[in-house]
């Protein structure tokens, strides 16, 4: 008896969804310093700067939390509470947002002072967004972080500003709005000086020095120096940066909390500086320079200056064409690719 014939189907290929991408256990990130405001563009205008910054590791675990596990560095007594903490709230931020079901456990490690006005408090939370970023089956690009990190920084100074955190994000020299970055062009010869004292100003503190009335001429000055400033840095052009880079408005209120400013700043501009004021909230104090070798002389001097009131200081020279954030090779803290 033969076998009955086998019958074939001929079947439609189905197509299956494709895998999440693989997602890695463990990032770092390290996002480096920053003058905020740079003298004209208070809260909206910053840039980074090599040589300095904060670095987050992340760890992607199951429990939908977020933990801090451990604070190391120049400052270690930070609230552990995320929700206390810029780096926590800002990865709060983001899971809420994203509706993961995964948390994240950090650990950072602060490179910058709290305190000095060079974006200590923003480098943390751009750091770990970045490393927590970077274990998302699809991460998002780093304007999309802005959000994030705005909640962060409230927790710090109390308003949701971004003229540090646009410039670590992106880098270089950034205009922050509350929903928008834009990056500015910077010649890459221009150098800055930022000489740190060891003094802490809080930035609540130099924020309530600014509480009071302005007159609108003020307001008008402040205005044109900002536009003479950004139309210097796009057209490369010293000339008008070296007009406008000049603080009508919070720098008066503010030089007081600074010990020796008038003296610091004058140093800055014995040296050739298009500009100089304060770096943030201060204490820190900032020159812009055409060359390096400017800006190093500059920096011996401001120095000496803070020197003259039993004030030892940091003396830190850089790009003013920073690099941003950057993901990480390993505890080193070497960039990579």
């Amino acid at each position: 008896m033969n076998a009955a014939p086998m019958r074939v189907e001929l079947l439609e290929p189905v197509m299956l969804p494709s895998p999440p991408a693989p997602t890695s256990l463990w990032s770092c990130a390290f996002a480096p310093a920053s003058v905020g405001n740079v003298a004209v563009g208070f809260d909206l205008l910053g840039h980074s700067m090599a040589g300095i910054g904060d670095r987050a590791e992340v760890r992607r675990i199951d429990e939908p939390v977020v933990r801090i596990a451990a604070i190391r560095g120049c400052v270690a007594a930070l609230p552990t509470d995320p929700r206390q903490n810029t780096a926590g709230v800002a990865l709060l931020a983001l899971r809420k947002a994203l509706g993961l079901q995964h948390g994240f456990e950090l650990v950072l490690h602060k490179g910058i002072a709290l305190g000095s006005g060079m974006g200590g408090s923003a480098a943390s939370c751009v750091a770990a967004l970045v490393a927590a970023n970077a274990l998302l089956a699809q991460p998002l690009p780093r304007e999309a972080l802005y959000g994030f990190a705005l909640d962060g920084e409230a927790i710090a100074s109390g308003g949701r500003h971004g003229d540090n955190l646009g410039a670590m994000l992106l880098g270089g020299l950034v205009l922050a709005t509350h929903d928008r970055l834009l990056r500015i062009p910077v010649p890459p010869s221009w150098h800055c000086a930022v000489v740190h004292p060891h003094a802490v100003l809080e930035t609540r503190k130099a924020r309530a020095a600014l509480v009071g009335d302005y007159a609108l001429a003020d307001f008008v000055a402040q205005s044109g120096n900002l536009a003479l400033v950004l139309a210097g840095c796009w057209n490369g052009d010293a000339a008008l940066v070296r007009e406008g880079l000049k603080d009508v408005l919070v720098e008066p209120r503010r030089a007081a909390l600074i010990p020796n400013f008038a003296r610091v700043k004058q140093a800055a501009l014995d040296h050739g500086a298009m500009g100089a004021s304060i770096s943030g909230a201060g204490p820190s104090v900032f020159g812009w320079y055409e060359t390096r070798a400017a800006a190093v002389a500059a920096a011996d001097a401001m120095s000496t200056a803070f020197a003259e009131t039993g004030l030892d200081s940091d003396r830190f020279v850089a790009a003013v064409d920073g690099p941003p954030a950057s993901l990480v090779d390993g505890p080193a803290g070497a960039a990579s690719a």
